[in-house]
């Protein structure tokens, strides 16, 4: 099979799209012909060997990153019914990478892709429209709350504005051009911004006409999500989901205290205390399939994974990041 092998840590031209043994199922496994292959913010991390605690450890080399794929079950380990077989699947953990044309998985962590939904949806919400579900189960909106989301135009980002736009609440969605900032807007947000430019949160302010936000859903953190912070009113939520700027936002205690605004780091919670993440992941692709959220997708030639990298770290994507072989 063809397979994007990293060698060595360092730039987006350290993976190269090479041919592999195909993997062969174990017991309890299934091997998939991949279709599409999620791509992460945080693989781009991983890639670099990233030891600072900001990602999980680097991987062992040489390696195939990677793990969530959708395409169809094409053989079957010892003890699996001949059921699977042709099946269309998604799961959010392959062996040994989902930077592949084929990868193993367990029975017990597939879904049966629903009718309706395509491969590369399907990629895209089996982890982050999970990840979204839980984020949002921490945020806990309401249809009264002023929602600032940042990294808007994000694979995340954009399920929690059409979320929180199908909840009611009034939406303000911060992203980096005028292209994401005009795609927040088509998703329902009632205020749409391109944070690169400076003062973007006094512009934001402006369109609130004296209302103060109540919850930040931040992605970004950093210089960003300092400036969120000027908008959030005494008594909010400042909620962390992702971290794409790898720069920390830590506002002061004593700051936090005397407003009475909650910080949490969504992101960490849901990494150290997964709770059911099958049903959410269940959850997240039958809201697709029904149409409840629509997740956006940006897709790269499987041999072109070190461009999907590449554009990552330069933050010209929009959405999810899909590899296709």
């Amino acid at each position: 099979m063809r397979a994007v092998v990293l060698h060595a840590f360092g730039p987006a031209e350290n993976l190269r799209h090479e041919t592999l043994p195909d993997p062969v199922p174990g017991p309890g496994q299934v091997r998939i012909a991949v279709r599409a292959a999620g791509v992460h913010f945080v693989e781009t991390v991983m890639r670099r060997g990233d030891a600072s605690g900001m990602a999980p450890p680097p991987p062992e080399l040489p390696a195939v990153l990677g793990g969530e794929v959708a395409g169809t079950v094409e053989s079957v380990g010892p003890g699996v019914g001949p059921e699977w077989l042709g099946r269309p699947v998604v799961v959010p953990r392959s062996s040994p990478g989902g930077y592949a044309e084929l990868t193993v998985a367990d029975t017990g962590a597939l879904h049966v892709i629903p009718d309706g939904l395509g491969f590369e949806a399907a990629v895209t919400m089996v982890m982050t429209g999970a990840t979204t579900m839980g984020l949002l189960g921490v945020a806990r909106l309401r249809p009264d709350d002023v929602v600032l989301v940042t990294s808007a135009a994000g694979g995340v980002g954009r399920l929690v504005v059409q979320y929180a736009h199908a909840l009611g609440a009034t939406v303000v969605g911060a992203a980096g051009g005028p292209a994401k900032a005009e795609a927040v807007r088509e998703l329902g947000a009632d205020v749409a911004v391109d944070y690169d430019e400076p003062g973007w949160q006094h512009r934001v302010a402006e369109r609130l006409g004296g209302r103060r936000v109540t919850a930040v859903l931040d992605g970004v953190s950093g210089e960003k999500g300092a400036a969120a912070f000027e908008l959030i009113a005494d008594g909010g939520r400042y909620v962390v989901i992702g971290w794409s700027s790898q720069q920390a936002f830590d506002p002061d205690p004593a700051l936090l205290a005397e407003r009475g605004i909650t910080f949490t780091n969504a992101l960490s919670q849901l990494i150290e205390n997964p709770g059911d993440g099958h049903a959410r992941e269940r959850e997240a692709l039958e809201a697709a399939a029904k149409g409840q959220l629509v997740p956006a997708v940006q897709t790269f030639p499987l041999a072109r994974a070190a461009e999907a990298h590449a554009a990552l770290e330069r933050r010209e994507t929009t959405g999810k990041v899909v590899l296709v072989p």
